[in-house]
């Protein structure tokens, strides 16, 4: 297909539509609602054989789609911010029941106070529910992502449901050129949905959703750390199988400029791009310094990190979201997966961008020089006003 000017909403959207899932239940929330207002548009001109159900809510949203995929439907679903939050008692359920639902999700501030703009405060405070987490720089990748996404979730090794994240406006919104795939491709790269023991199977009967017991949940709950452990291979090669129908490339962490490097920012999302200028101007002036991205953030790629952070004087942990009364989320993370380096750096964390604050190349800049003169403290605030 040709290249298209498409924002990132609709990318996802025409994702979804190549791959025609059997059912998507969603409820509109900005700034996700393109995803969903475009993908009805698919159904009710039957571009799609999905069964579109619009919701009263988005509790109600992923309650629907957790039932239809363990009835043994290839099942997606869409949200952001308080409607991420409105889901929160279904989402460790749908995860439990290894229901590998596919969401997307446009990230954005959680209220209050109200707030529409971009941060990751939806996605971090959903980090422990039992749901891989994707994350896309541009663009193109959110469209990537979508494609993978299913493929993923849907392997026997891993059967858990995957959020795919894009930053909200900066990433939804923005206008890109991207290149889609053939449609044909993208239907034989994702192949049909093999629903595991579903509900409908009834020359099989089986139950989902009992009561689970001290006897058997440390149990089963155990099986999901196993089922995300196995992810990695899982991922690695998806990613692999991508490359070679796209000429796209994707790893766990990404890594720019890192090989060298003596300083190395961690960031997530569309900030990758920005703290990419922000290295190459630095290494106009002569600075060793890079910036790595973890792709996926659940499972935590703690192997991975360390091959690129191991024995560089510092690190800057970039955290978009802020955990009241404690550090960012990603920055524990990140110490604890150095403490095992026999080289561990100095960890710093930045909280920044709340709220869609923009940040500029300049103050992304002014961390590896705050790094490299030894002036950050354990925790800062980029460019909160005193």
């Amino acid at each position: 297909m040709k290249d298209l000017a498409i924002n990132g909403d609709n990318a996802v959207a025409l994702a979804w539509k190549q791959i025609d899932p059997d059912v998507c239940a969603a409820y509109p929330i900005t700034p996700q609602t393109i995803i969903v207002e475009k993908f009805s548009e698919y159904v009710a001109n039957g571009d799609v054989g999905t069964e579109f159900v619009c919701v009263e809510s988005e509790h109600s949203a992923l309650t629907v789609c957790t039932s239809s995929c363990s009835a043994g439907a290839r099942t997606f679903t869409a949200t952001s911010s308080q409607g991420l939050a409105y889901m929160w008692e279904m989402l460790p359920i749908a995860s439990a029941m290894r229901t590998p639902i596919v969401m997307a999700v446009a990230n954005r501030a959680v209220s209050g106070p109200i707030n529409i703009n971009n941060d990751h405060g939806d996605v971090m405070s959903a980090r422990d529910t039992g749901w891989i987490q994707i994350f896309a720089e541009n663009v193109q990748e959110a469209y990537d992502n979508a494609i993978m996404a299913p493929r993923i979730a849907e392997h026997p090794d891993v059967q858990l449901p995957i959020m795919t994240n894009l930053d909200g406006f900066i990433i939804t919104h923005a206008v890109e050129r991207m290149t889609p795939l053939d449609d044909t491709i993208v239907k034989d790269f994702v192949g049909e949905f093999k629903p595991f023991k579903p509900l409908l199977d009834y020359k099989n009967p089986i139950s989902h959703g009992l009561m689970d017991g001290p006897n058997f949940y440390y149990e089963h709950k155990y099986q999901m750390v196993q089922a995300m452990e196995k992810a990695f291979k899982v991922i690695e090669d998806v990613f692999t199988e991508f490359a070679k129908i796209s000429g796209r490339k994707y790893k766990v962490v990404e890594s720019y400029m890192c090989d060298d490097a003596d300083y190395v920012a961690v960031v997530l999302g569309s900030s990758y791009g920005t703290m990419k200028e922000a290295v190459d101007t630095l290494r106009d002036k002569g600075k060793k310094v890079g910036v790595c991205m973890p792709r996926i953030m659940r499972p935590w790629p703690s192997k991975y990190l360390t091959k690129i952070l191991g024995g560089k004087k510092g690190v800057a942990v970039m955290d978009k979201h802020l955990s009241v009364g404690a550090y960012g989320p990603l920055y524990p993370e990140v110490v604890a997966t150095m403490s095992q380096h026999d080289e561990m750096p100095k960890i710093t964390n930045y909280i920044y961008g709340l709220g869609g604050k923009d940040v500029k190349v300049s103050e992304f800049m002014n961390v590896f020089e705050d790094m490299e003169k030894e002036k950050s403290k354990t925790i800062n605030y980029l460019g909160v006003k005193e």
